[in-house]
């Protein structure tokens, strides 16, 4: 697997301290289930962010604070341990999706299917998978906020070049593009999508009100 597309900085960043909403922080994690470059990279936001903590002078801590905590971290391993037991098909995951619950795939066009990831803890993200059989050509495109996509398997084309397994693709509402499914494989992607998706073109704008993405 040769990976050439990587989440910025900033995202890696945010991500190490937290400041992702779950959905998009959960596209970012699969992509690191997959990619060692980037999991170094989010390995080394850590160590400057320890290393910064260790600098501050310590403050005392209120009377309990430890034993709620504690009480928190219990009930997060109690979800996560409901969301495991959900079923899945025999298709392949990154572990991260393993925690979640997946919808049946829709169809949704010609050659391209949708599942939606359900059990997140917050919905300001929508988060799904896009399946898409080899040689589709998505319909031309743009959005009204963020897209961020992480593709593990098979691969696609657009302006910005190839995305194939393990590939991060960022995009927001300054990005138009027009994906094209290899040849070889269907293209498999977990996305997570803040506002709309606008198809572009008069086929775009009959096709709009028929598929609700």
């Amino acid at each position: 697997m040769t990976i050439t597309h990587f989440p910025s900085d900033a995202t890696l960043a945010a991500f190490t301290a937290g400041n992702l909403d779950e959905g998009r922080s959960l596209v970012v994690a699969t992509h690191l289930a997959l990619c060692p470059q980037s999991r170094a990279r989010v390995n080394a936001f850590a160590h400057a962010g320890g290393e910064f903590l260790n600098r501050i002078e310590p403050t005392p801590m209120r009377s309990g604070a430890v034993q709620k905590a504690l009480a928190r971290l219990d009930d997060s391993i109690v979800s996560i341990g409901a969301k495991a037991t959900q079923n899945h098909d025999k298709i392949h995951l990154p572990e991260p999706l393993n925690s979640y619950h997946l919808g049946a795939w829709q169809r949704i066009g010609g050659g391209v299917r949708l599942r939606t990831v359900s059990g997140l803890s917050d919905q300001e993200s929508r988060v799904f998978m896009l399946y898409a059989e080899p040689g589709t050509r998505l319909p031309h495109h743009r959005h009204t906020g963020k897209e961020w996509t992480c593709v593990f398997q098979g691969a696609f084309t657009h302006a910005h070049g190839r995305f194939g397994a393990g590939d991060f693709d960022e995009a927001d509402e300054t990005v138009e593009h027009h994906p094209t499914v290899g040849s070889d494989e269907a293209c498999i992607c977990l996305v997570a999508l803040q506002g709309q998706i606008l198809f572009q073109g008069w086929f775009g704008r009959l096709l709009q009100p028929f598929v609700r993405i």
